[in-house]
């Protein structure tokens, strides 16, 4: 019967043959898909995938203990200026290891730092590529930053010593210019920096007229991880906004693409603030000179007014003199005129009132005329009419209470009646009517 090894005597064996066959270090070139620090050791997962379908068409693992990790991470992160990472392209140099107990893995002994640094760079400039062609790579630079730039977003972490000397710097200015500052927190290192920012960014277009421009800010955190800047989706987020970006990272090396796009980049959280400084102080100076310039203008033309009114009163005692001999002769030739027509209508209505005088007086002297015969003729009526004239021919007038009775139905059994006579009167009783 054959007699088997145990999986101890087995895995011993393999690590003979690769400690005999793969006893040399290898260059490889590899994508990250996995990286992560454990008590000082690197543990990597590797990958390589297919150019056309993108599918990982081979995978293995790789440490890199803390003895040789402590040497080429501070290389690493100085000439990239990003800590390693899932999704980076490595160039390592490993060796073969299969430990009976822990299986196969490949062990790190150095790291190129200038490959990982050219593949950043062929990434970069893919994306910038790609911006150029969708025409958005320069759109922030047309836009214009308004001449009263005192509404500021910003987006940073509010923890951020960047932040508190962004404000310090606005708040403390030389000029005692005013500015809004509204902070939209944001996580600004790491794998969540890119749709952090763009909802900070979504935040602030939904307020869109509450800001004149944008500042993202970043500095006084560490300066190594900024792949988070570099996205294509963050630039097209950026290049697309409606309001002016500044940038102010606060890093030394080549841009970031979020930079390029960006309306201006400054160095610093500082810098940002002295340019938002001296923009407004620019606008400051302009509204001064244009103030002076005004005052200028306005003494000069009271000048100019002020010499043409003192020509104006000096002409103005002749003039009068003039208009004053003409206004005396006018008024000479309206008075004479005026008397002229006066005496005109006078004489008019002299002749007229004698006229009227004439014929009135033959009017009245016909009217009393007439009126004089009429009364004539009525005096001699009533001569005929007087009772006495009655009484003298024998006739008598009966009174009772002093009315004359023509009737013997006015009067009534023991009324007193007056019978006047041409000399005397008589008065009686009634006693009897028929």
């Amino acid at each position: 019967m054959t007699k088997a090894l145990s999986l101890f005597e087995l895995n011993s064996l393999v690590a003979d043959v690769i400690d005999a066959t793969l006893s040399r270090s290898y260059w490889v070139e590899a994508e990250l898909s996995e990286a992560r620090e454990n008590r000082g050791h690197c543990y990597m997962e590797l990958i390589e995938k297919n150019e056309g379908s993108n599918v990982p068409i081979a995978r293995a693992s790789a440490k890199c203990w803390s003895n040789i990790w402590t040497l080429i991470k501070p290389a690493f992160v100085r000439i990239t200026g990003q800590e390693i990472r899932a999704g980076m392209k490595v160039m390592l140099q490993v060796h073969a290891q299969f430990h009976p107990q822990y299986g196969f893995s490949w062990i790190v002994d150095d790291i190129n730092p200038e490959y990982t640094m050219g593949d950043m760079m062929r990434k970069r400039q893919e994306i910038i590529r790609q911006l150029k062609a969708e025409g958005v790579f320069d759109l922030q630079k047309e836009l214009c930053l308004p001449m009263f730039a005192q509404r500021i977003a910003v987006i940073s972490s509010e923890t951020a010593a960047g932040y508190g000397d962004f404000c310090n710097q606005l708040e403390t200015n030389d000029y005692g210019l005013y500015f809004h500052v509204e902070l939209f927190p944001a996580i600004m290192q790491g794998d969540s920096v890119e749709q952090s920012i763009i909802n900070a960014l979504n935040q602030i277009n939904s307020r869109e007229e509450d800001f004149d421009c944008v500042v993202i800010i970043r500095g006084g955190g560490a300066t190594a991880d900024l792949s988070g800047f570099d996205t294509l989706n963050l630039a097209e987020n950026v290049a697309n906004f409606p309001l002016p970006i500044i940038t102010g990272i606060g890093h030394e090396r080549d841009e970031s693409i979020l930079d390029m796009v960006s309306f201006q980049r400054m160095k610093t959280p500082t810098a940002a603030a002295a340019y938002l400084i001296d923009h407004l102080a620019s606008t400051l100076m302009r509204v001064e000179n244009a103030q002076a310039a005004i005052i200028d203008g306005v003494k000069k033309a009271l000048e100019v007014e002020k010499m043409r009114i003192q020509h104006i009163g000096s002409h103005i005692p002749v003039l009068f003199s003039v208009v004053r001999t003409k206004q005396d002769a006018w008024l000479e030739g309206l008075s004479q005129r005026l008397i002229m027509r006066m005496n005109e209508a006078i004489k008019q209505a002299d002749f007229h009132l004698s006229t009227l005088q004439n014929r009135m007086l033959l009017t009245l002297q016909n009217k009393l005329s007439g009126e004089q015969h009429r009364l004539d003729i009525l005096e001699q009526r009533a001569r005929l009419l007087d009772p006495s004239l009655l009484l003298k021919r024998g006739y008598s007038i009966t009174l009772c209470n002093g009315k004359t009775i023509r009737n013997a139905k006015d009067l009534k059994i023991g009324d007193t009646i007056t019978t006047r006579f041409e000399t005397g009167e008589v008065e009686s009783k009634v006693e009897r009517l028929s």
